[in-house]
C-alpha cells in the first residue's frame, strides 16, 4: 500500500455485503488515498488508489 499503512484506517463495508454471491469490498479513505480491499479476506493486501482514479472507477465527475 502506501506510507499511510502505519495509520489506522477506518474501513467501511459495502452496503451490498451479505447479498447473494458474497462479492463484497471495504473502502477506507485518507487525505491522499482511497484504499479498497476484499471484505472476506481482510489480511490480503488491497488496492491504494488516488481519489481521481476512484472517482473515474465509479463513473463520477470530479468536482
Amino acid at each position: 500500500m502506501t506510507d499511510e499503512t502505519a495509520v489506522e484506517l477506518r474501513w467501511c463495508k459495502s452496503s451490498y455485503s451479505g447479498n447473494e454471491g458474497g462479492e463484497c469490498l471495504e473502502v477506507a479513505l485518507s487525505p491522499t488515498t482511497v484504499h479498497v480491499r476484499d471484505s472476506k479476506d481482510t489480511a490480503r493486501e488491497g488496492l491504494a488508489l488516488t481519489p481521481a482514479a476512484w472517482t473515474a472507477f465509479l463513473g463520477l465527475t470530479a468536482p
